[in-house]
């Protein structure tokens, strides 16, 4: 009967613990949380900024080489990457391939990165702007309508006014196809009957 009784109180202490620790689960704590497979997820590193004392200015970071580049952003003169043509002037002409792949993926890009501020129509009534922040001039203006595409392009890259620059968040490709795809909003927005096939004229009326 004792050792039963030693038992039963042993398994009624065991219950109180689990639901003591479960009442102060969510509780603040300064003791650090079990980790029971640590994989490396705690180990010894220098962090970003951080202090270090192996170089001579105390730093553990390192400026990059001159002229190193990250990888798969190699600069060139040409159009693809400047938006120029050779004799210094902005390119009237996207240098990719425009095809239905290549819109979708520029309208997929515009969504994420313009639309924001800009509106999925390019009006530029983006939800951004219903919540203060300074409208964006609409690209159906006579004025943007008649931007080059290269200078189109170099507003993706350097940012213009109060537009930031995305060149370190889009990729060279996807900022072209991001124009193409603004230019298929102009067009969709600004074209009259008179642009329409002429025998499909009769069902757009």
């Amino acid at each position: 009967m004792k050792i039963l009784s030693m038992n039963l109180i042993l398994a009624a202490l065991l219950a109180c613990a689990f639901v003591f620790q479960g009442c102060t689960r969510g509780r603040p704590s300064k003791k650090p949380p079990v980790h029971l497979i640590p994989d490396m997820d705690s180990q010894p590193k220098y962090k970003t900024q951080g202090e270090g004392r192996f170089f001579s200015d105390g730093s553990a970071m390192r400026l990059p080489v001159p002229g190193a580049v990250s990888r798969g952003a190699l600069p060139d003169s040409g159009t693809l990457s400047s938006g120029r043509t050779e004799d210094g002037r902005w390119t009237g002409i996207n240098p990719l391939r425009i095809t239905a792949i290549t819109l979708e993926r520029g309208r997929e890009r515009y969504d994420i990165y313009c639309a924001p501020c800009h509106s999925r129509l390019g009006d530029g009534a983006g939800i951004l702007v219903s919540r203060g922040y300074v409208p964006p001039p609409t690209f159906h203006s006579a004025r943007i309508r008649g931007l080059a595409d290269g200078q189109i392009y170099d507003a993706v890259v350097n940012g213009v006014r109060n537009m930031p620059s995305y060149g370190h968040q889009i990729p060279l490709r996807d900022r072209w196809r991001i124009v193409a795809h603004l230019r298929a909003l102009q067009h969709s927005q600004n074209e009259t009957i008179r642009d329409a096939p002429i025998d499909k004229r009769d069902a757009l009326k």
